[in-house]
């Protein structure tokens, strides 16, 4: 992700969990006694971050394993942000994944968002609000969904700031609302701007205020569910319970949405904004763990941008989006070893993204089939509860 420097035939140095060198064959310092894992002929590249994923396990009772976060690892995406989780549950996912109590993508996550019955009055009463997220979940991230009116907004933003939050809204399909949005000072804005085509002068507002704009087509999107056979892919139902599977055509179907021009309109929007030096990144929305990111990293390439540039929507962008562009996002030395080994390359075809052969996250190795740990320990993933494929029991 350093401009469009691609390294044909290198060597890649990962220690504990992080990044130590990469470069060229031969030309990088390799410890002695390394584990040296041959991956010639594929292609590696970072973990994909996902900004806007809502994966909301069961609350209250919390399982062993949620499959929709160790699905999302297994197709790829080693970290993953849910700007509004309805719950605090979520923050305990969280730190059951960061602890190694349970597999799955790194997860961010603002908790509940921040709605408008919250009736801000002030900043010092808006300050008070945020400090919930601050100081007591200690999330870096803060959502809020049309507050009130702008000065209440406005606050908002203020009072993030100050607090060190990163500031993430949607602009409620208001298309003034948005450019207000974008003038104080949020760092994000999630969904697509309904008002299409975008004309220079809101593509280069937006590319110059430093916004990052998250498409999430995925929220009224059917167009891949018509297309692909998601009952015949035998690692998605592995990491997938059937009963979920069997509701996505349905959902699709009701949607009533089979416009494949309507996301490509927005993704031209949103490749001007990439031309005018603007941040585009990367959100799935969570109705489809697994494809449904490969999905909407393929629907957002699919305005103009270069596959080159579709990549760093996924990686670096969504990663400096969420505010840890310095850790994740990237191959280079020091940062956190999160990367995916793909069979095919990507930059003759975006759709390669899917042809995952291993996942590393945290500096861990998994197969991408099965996600069996394979380094730096041996390690199966077996059989879980959503795997069987009937249940029965037996009293003795």
């Amino acid at each position: 992700m350093n401009g469009y420097e691609v390294i044909e035939d290198g060597d890649l140095v990962v220690v504990d969990n992080r990044i130590r060198a990469l470069g060229p064959r031969g030309k990088v310092a390799v410890p002695t006694g390394a584990r040296v894992i041959d991956v010639t002929g594929k292609t590696i590249m970072p973990g994909l971050i996902d900004v806007h994923a809502h994966l909301w396990p069961i609350w209250d009772a919390h399982r062993k394993v949620s499959w929709e976060y160790a699905t999302s690892l297994a197709y790829g995406v080693t970290s993953l942000r849910d700007p509004q989780s309805k719950r605090s549950d979520a923050l305990i996912y969280a730190d059951r994944i960061d602890v190694g109590d349970m597999l799955g993508a790194r997860v961010f996550s603002v908790g509940r968002g921040v709605f408008a019955q919250v009736g801000l009055r002030s900043l010092a009463d808006t300050r008070q609000v945020l400090r919930r997220y601050s100081e007591h979940y200690r999330t870096h991230t803060i959502k809020q969904y049309l507050v009130g009116g702008r000065l209440e907004r406005q606050w908002f933003a203020m009072a993030a700031q100050e607090q060190r939050l990163t500031p993430t809204t949607e602009g409620g399909k208001d298309f003034k609302m948005n450019l207000t949005l974008i003038l104080d000072g949020y760092s994000g804005l999630e969904h697509w701007i309904d008002t299409t085509p975008l004309y220079r002068d809101v593509t280069e507002l937006m590319a110059r205020s430093g916004i990052a704009y998250t498409l999430t087509t995925n929220v009224e999107l059917d167009y891949f569910y018509r297309r692909y056979a998601i009952h015949d892919d035998a690692k998605l139902r592995r990491f997938m319970p059937h009963t979920f599977i069997d509701r996505l055509p349905y959902r699709a179907r009701s949607l009533g949405v089979d416009d494949p021009y309507l996301f490509e309109r927005h993704a031209a929007d949103a490749a001007k904004i990439v031309a005018a030096g603007g941040r585009v990144a990367l959100g799935s929305h969570g109705n489809f763990p697994g494809w449904g990111v490969h999905w909407e990293l393929w629907a957002t390439q699919s305005g103009g941008i270069s596959p080159h540039e579709g990549l760093r929507v996924g990686t670096l962008a969504s990663a400096e989006a969420i505010g840890l562009g310095r850790q994740l996002g990237s191959l280079e030395s020091g940062k956190l070893a999160d990367l995916l080994v793909l069979d095919s390359n990507p930059l003759l075809d975006i759709r390669a993204t899917l042809s995952i052969r291993y996942v590393m996250k945290n500096g861990r190795l998994y197969e991408g089939a099965t996600l069996d740990e394979i380094w730096p320990r041996s390690r199966e993933f077996g059989r879980q509860s959503w795997m069987l494929k009937s249940r029965s029991a037996t009293i003795h």
